[in-house]
């Protein structure tokens, strides 16, 4: 179990605090070692993050991604502008800059923010979508520079094609290779030209991102539902990059919204520290939302999204904060009873570790589930085709169809969760808090948990490629193992670990790509009791398989 730091939930010290000029120093001044693994490219499932400070995310790592990145758009022909935004970690602005270099030298039309420093990722995704639709030809693709959720030292770069949404693991192969290739030869290749030319070139221009964002948000949600309730709403963007989009939306819709911190600080220290005593900007964590949840009976309901706004952390008087699996149920259950135009054949899509209760609802609503790995990557094509009408993961990412039935991001996108829990409110007259307790008088009360076990590499790698021949119990907590899968049932695609299901529980396990651990997702429709007997037999269970593996190496 993790271990909570005793100052979880306070607000942070000056000694909690990154010292930005020194990171940014680093940034510029610190030249990371091809040869050395982890301060190669690598991208994640949310492209490449690290640390100026551990030589993890420095000025060659983004020379040589963005440059990766023209090839790459000469090779698959993408010949449309390039959307840009950042968010408000210290790392990002530099990075901004490095990119900006390397996009001008290499003459690629790049869409700036016009009237924000900072542009969400959602915003980025709704550009992207908004520009190529009817296009065949002169398509836009995109980067942000974003960590997401992770502490102030952390810098991200991540790159969105032309269907808008998170790159496929085939192309950031590609990407993360070339760019390797550019680091071990000394950034021979990459071409560049200074940041006031890049500035200055005719292929640089300003976009209206907040605009084209806000006044399209009224095809998505029932804003005149909100503003007629009059609901009190207060949003915390956590000093994220939606800080300045905010009171636009409750101007432009005459909503009763409370921005209730507009600081923009890139050390943080208006957070409370997170479980391990971090500053981490994680609207799913109690720890970190501590300052929302204390203002929880000031409003009808309240919300906050993390740092580059394409997570939500939604607050309500009657539970406080919502846990994330919670909030993707009552949204379901919500949106497929409001929303006429969705088709009858419209689904709900999944990730494998998100909460059963969703398979639940889905089944009540008579609705299909579509359930995909881990990767937001695995909705795309079906929220393009307009097949998905909602999708959502455990860690608090989601989107849904407009109201009409087609797409409005192909990314994560925080700001719409958060404005339909003001829509929810608003139109059932109860809190998702208290939707979600009538949820579970009608399909039962999970009781669900993420957990860590220590795996080295070796076995990491073998647990990532497990077959269902390796699970030897055909019991888990007393009750007959039912299904045993290392491939998710939507899509086919393999899940990288394996997920254990009985009648009334479910454990899953896959490894950390950062750390020598392996991570336990489990889920009990009986009890607390029940839920630390999967996770204990979880671990026994995964243990025997990885050793008989181990053994037979």
């Amino acid at each position: 179990m993790n271990t909570i730091n005793p100052r979880a939930g306070q607000l942070a010290k000056p000694s909690d605090l990154v010292d930005v000029s020194k990171l940014i120093t680093a940034y510029f001044e610190l030249r990371p070692d091809p040869h050395v693994p982890e301060q190669r490219v690598a991208f994640g499932t949310s492209g490449h993050r690290g640390s100026s400070f551990d030589r993890g995310f420095n000025e060659w790592h983004i020379l040589a991604i963005t440059q990766a990145i023209c090839l790459y758009r000469q090779q698959q022909k993408i010949d449309g502008p390039l959307f840009l935004g950042i968010d408000t970690h210290a790392l990002s602005t530099p990075a901004e800059a490095s990119a900006m270099e390397v996009l001008a030298a290499n003459r690629v039309d790049v869409m700036l923010p016009e009237r924000t420093d900072y542009t969400p990722t959602p915003a980025i995704s709704h550009a992207i979508l908004t520009y190529n639709h009817g296009r065949k030809n002169g398509l836009a693709d995109g980067i942000v520079v974003t960590p997401s959720h992770n502490p102030p030292e952390s810098g991200g770069f991540k790159y969105n094609p032309p269907n808008g949404g998170p790159a496929s693991s085939e192309t950031t192969a590609w990407i993360q290779a070339k760019a390797n290739e550019f680091l071990t030869n000394q950034l021979a290749g990459v071409q560049r030209i200074s940041l006031d030319k890049a500035l200055a070139a005719p292929t640089t221009h300003r976009h209206d991102y907040l605009t084209a964002y806000v006044k399209d948000l009224a095809n998505i949600l029932d804003m005149q539902a909100i503003r007629a309730s009059g609901i009190r709403f207060g949003v915390n963007p956590l000093g994220g990059a939606g800080v300045h989009y905010w009171e636009p939306i409750a101007e432009h819709y005459g909503l009763n919204l409370t921005l209730v911190n507009d600081l923009v600080d890139p050390t943080f220290r208006f957070m409370t520290l997170d479980w391990d005593g971090k500053i981490r900007m994680d609207p799913s964590s109690k720890y970190a939302m501590q300052s929302l949840i204390d203002l929880k009976d000031k409003f009808d309901v309240a919300m906050a999204c993390d740092t580059d706004h394409d997570r939500h952390g939604i607050v309500t008087r009657s539970q406080g904060l919502l846990p994330a699996n919670h909030y993707l149920a009552v949204s379901i259950s919500y949106l497929f009873g409001h929303r006429p135009e969705w088709g009858k054949q419209v689904a709900v899509g999944k990730t494998v570790v998100s909460s059963s209760m969703i398979d639940r609802v889905a089944a009540g609503l008579g609705r299909e589930l579509y359930e995909v790995p881990v990767g937001f990557k695995y909705f795309v094509d079906g929220l393009i085709a307009g097949k998905l009408g909602f999708v959502g993961e455990e860690s608090a990412g989601s989107s849904f169809l407009r109201r009409d039935a087609t797409v409005w991001t192909t990314d994560k996108d925080g700001m719409i969760a958060a404005l339909l829990a003001a829509e929810m409110t608003a139109t059932m007259k109860k809190d998702p808090g208290e939707l979600y307790q009538e949820l579970t008088q009608q399909f039962g009360n999970p009781y669900y948990d993420r957990t860590d076990a220590k795996a080295t590499t070796q076995q990491k790698a073998i647990l990532a490629k497990l077959s269902k021949d390796s699970i030897q119990s055909a019991t888990l907590a007393g009750e007959k193992i039912q299904t045993i899968l290392t491939h998710a049932p939507g899509d086919g695609q393999p899940i990288g670990g394996v997920k254990v299901m009985a009648e009334d529980g479910w454990f899953a396990a896959r490894p950390s790509g950062t750390e020598e651990i392996y991570k336990i997702y489990a889920e009990s429709f009986r009890s607390q009791e029940h839920l630390e007997q999967i996770e204990a037999e979880a671990e026994t269970i995964v243990g025997q398989a990885l050793n008989a593996a181990v053994g037979a190496v």
